[in-house]
């Protein structure tokens, strides 16, 4: 099963969750950047939540499939169609042989995901397919989509797939595809908002910068430059000053910390971030507000609150549970529609 590659877009890459496991020998997580968008867009086609998907980027590519395929976008509204017809999101879509799936305007967001039933098929390198551009490594030859790249998927699908498949052949509508009349609640999915509040909790060296940086830090708008990329957003906004110079030995980092280099403007490390980092670190955004954050635009603005670890471990484990609530919603689905195939 394949679908060709007509149009790459701005930046489309093969992702999954990233390449845990390796940062002791400085590779870098990587993964996509709005882990809550890829999970349900691999859940919505039957597949297990860590499966290869399409991250695109702002502009879309244009991808002509030379089979049917099962297949969900999730993430930011990019204007998708297929065959000039506007494709729903956060649903299944099966698209028949010889359609060609294009994207447009952003309405909201910067950061659709691709997933089709079975996953994409690329080498498995480090135990991930995610595409590490900088590095060379994982997805298409360690690079972005090109025109003229054939993308495969695996033909080994679940249950799940299956029966989505099979419902939606039925349909005898004459559009380039078939779809389903629900669609994940808005209580579950990411709602992007232009200018976000961005929740954190305290760094190590929060105290460390005088008390009018951090008043600063609580109550000002930050903006994200176009500098910012897959590495990190870097910021401009009020500059953040240290009560006293710092001697920091590099230690360990992750997505989501927030340093703040020598011209007091800081970064927000993203998925593409090194592995160690030697800069102040006022704070980490919270896991459930980095889908929001990887969704900003360059020239959007957001604005940083603080709150507890117990709120943030809250949050986390409510998220958790919407999930699970989605995937006993699919069952349900999926149960009916065998009945209504039989």
């Amino acid at each position: 099963m394949t679908i060709n590659v007509t149009e790459p877009g701005l930046l489309t890459t093969i992702q999954d969750l990233g390449r845990v496991g390796f940062q002791e020998y400085g590779v870098v997580v990587g993964g996509v950047m709005d882990e809550a968008a890829a999970t349900l867009a691999n859940l919505v086609v039957g597949n297990p939540e860590g499966k290869a998907v399409l991250e695109i980027t702002v502009i879309g590519p244009s991808l002509s499939f030379e089979d049917d395929y099962l297949i969900s976008i999730c993430g930011a509204d990019l204007s998708a169609k297929i065959d000039d017809v506007s494709v729903p999101l956060w649903r299944p879509v099966y698209v028949k042989k010889g359609s060609r799936l294009t994207f447009g305007r952003p309405k909201s967001g910067c950061r659709s995901y691709v997933a089709v039933a079975g996953g994409f098929d690329v080498p498995v390198v480090m135990n991930s397919r995610s595409t590490y551009v900088r590095g060379k490594i994982g997805g298409m030859d360690g690079r972005a989509l090109e025109k003229g790249d054939l993308l495969r998927s695996n033909d080994k699908l679940s249950i799940q797939a299956n029966t989505f498949i099979h419902y939606l052949k039925r349909q005898t509508k004459p559009t380039p595809f078939q779809t389903v009349n629900w669609t994940i609640g808005p209580d579950i999915r990411p709602v992007y908002r232009k200018n976000p509040r961005i929740r954190f909790l305290k760094g190590p060296q929060f105290h460390e910068f005088n008390h009018d940086s951090r008043r600063k830090f609580l109550t000002k708008e930050y903006k994200i430059t176009p500098q910012s990329d897959r590495m990190g957003y870097r910021l401009a906004g009020p500059k953040l000053d240290l009560s006293s110079p710092l001697n920091l030995l590099s230690e360990a980092v992750t997505m989501g910390t927030i340093q703040v280099p020598r011209d007091g403007q800081p970064i927000i490390l993203m998925s593409d971030c090194q592995t160690i980092g030697g800069y102040p670190k006022i704070g980490y955004v919270i896991s459930v507000d980095l889908p929001h954050l990887a969704q900003v635009m360059p020239g959007e603005k957001i604005k940083f609150e603080e709150i507890s670890l117990s709120e943030s471990q809250y949050l986390l484990l409510e998220r958790d549970r919407l999930f699970k609530k989605m995937r006993v919603g699919f069952s349900l689905a999926i149960r009916r529609m065998k009945n209504d195939t039989s």
